[in-house]
């Protein structure tokens, strides 16, 4: 089946590679995804697929219904696939027809071939409504760092559109092309940003003891950061503390103490405990250290997106639908954590789903491919209908024959 249906569907190939072109060539950042909204919402009307606009200011939901009537005892269901539509604010140096036409701006994360590879889905599944039950394509804006999914359900996402279980699907630079790996359970990390402003009174370079000096705590800081995952997160697990920025003092004054370190960081973890744990831990690091150098600590610490954890009964369904499409050599079913993250581990905190990533292709060692969030990254055309048939397939093992 799974053969047929990609044959049946490399008739799309033309069709869905000129849509993720003219995306890629016009990116949108957050909650900006006009033009690419309006693609999504013109496409699934003209495929007869009823639509509805506004939720996470820029999001498209489409709406299907499946011809079959129900046979199982559980009354109908309905599920929902997820693709983000956003791009980043980073400047494109390819230069292919496609690149991107706005300064700053690009798609460098692959949510162009995502968008696309769920409409080659919508498209196919509207004219082959073979499924009992109810499916709703959520074309979401903002995941990169603004929590659109989030937005999207508290404007009511899973109230206007209930649903029994939510997928996504994310592109993965070194993974062999069209391959698919997931894993149950925790698959991406929480991620977390922290701010400490180490003060002190600052003073003469040359005459130190007039005054106190928080470059001191914060250098020491710095350093104590990873005592606490060496010495605080159990061996067992995964967490990282990373620092990404630091201001202090004024360039053309180096003879002069700074009377404040402003730093901040990212912190990644997998379980609720080790992210209590670490939003406590550097607390107490930080405020220990200033007051010993006679300085004081300001700590803020923002719990941005929570992990994402696959539910094992979804985790299951989404590995079958991918052996039948590219055959059980070409899927993981226990690929290792990643501590980048995602927001829709939001919808899955709402609704049980799975979350699987499909290979682009290349070496990241070799040079034979960009990772994600670099400006030479491109989505691989090659896999769009791979994807798209993926999508097929689960809601034919969730709602059709397979299930």
């Amino acid at each position: 089946m799974s053969k047929d249906l990609l044959k049946e569907m490399q008739a799309h190939r033309e069709e869905l590679t000129a849509i993720r072109h003219d995306i890629h060539k016009h990116p949108e950042t957050a909650f900006e995804e006009n033009r690419t909204a309006d693609i999504v919402a013109a496409r699934l009307t003209e495929w007869g697929i009823p639509i509805h606009r506004g939720l996470g200011k820029t999001g498209v939901v489409g709406t299907l219904k499946g011809k079959r009537p129900n046979t199982s005892n559980m009354g109908q269901r309905a599920i929902a696939l997820r693709a983000d539509m956003d791009a980043l604010n980073l400047q494109e140096k390819n230069s292919f027809a496609h690149k991107s036409v706005h300064d700053g701006k690009m798609h460098a994360c692959g949510h162009d071939g995502h968008t696309t590879m769920l409409l080659g889905a919508a498209k196919h599944l509207a004219q082959n409504p073979d499924f009992a039950g109810t499916l709703h394509f959520i074309f979401q804006p903002a995941e990169e760092g603004e929590a659109g999914a989030r937005v999207m359900i508290e404007d009511g996402l899973f109230e206007k559109f209930p649903c029994d279980a939510v997928y996504g699907m994310h592109n993965m630079p070194g993974l062999p092309t069209g391959h698919f790996a997931i894993r149950p359970g925790p698959m991406m990390a929480a991620s977390d940003t922290w701010t400490v402003t180490f003060r002190g009174t600052g003073g003469h370079g040359a005459m130190p003891q007039m005054g106190t000096d928080p470059t001191q705590p914060a250098a020491n800081f710095i350093t104590a950061t990873q005592g606490i995952i060496g010495r605080n997160v159990s061996p067992q697990n995964a967490a990282v503390i990373s620092v990404g920025h630091i201001a202090a003092g004024a360039y053309g004054s180096p003879n002069v103490i700074p009377s404040e370190v402003l730093i901040r960081g990212t912190a990644r973890s997998y379980t609720p405990a080790d992210r209590d744990l670490l939003e406590r831990r550097l607390a107490e690091v930080a405020q220990g250290i200033a007051q010993a150098h006679g300085c004081s600590a300001e700590y803020h610490y923002l719990r941005r997106y929570p992990p994402l954890v696959n539910a094992s009964e979804q985790t299951a369904l989404a590995l079958k639908a991918a052996a039948l499409t590219v055959g059980e050599a070409k899927t993981d079913g226990d690929v290792e954590k990643l501590t980048g993250a995602e927001d829709f581990a939001f919808m899955l905190e709402q609704k049980p789903g799975a979350y699987i990533l499909i290979g682009n292709g290349g070496s990241i060692e070799d040079g034979s491919c960009h990772y994600v969030h670099t400006p030479h990254y491109d989505f691989n055309d090659q896999i769009l209908v791979t994807g798209a048939a993926y999508w097929v397939n689960l809601v034919n093992v969730e709602l059709g024959d397979a299930a």
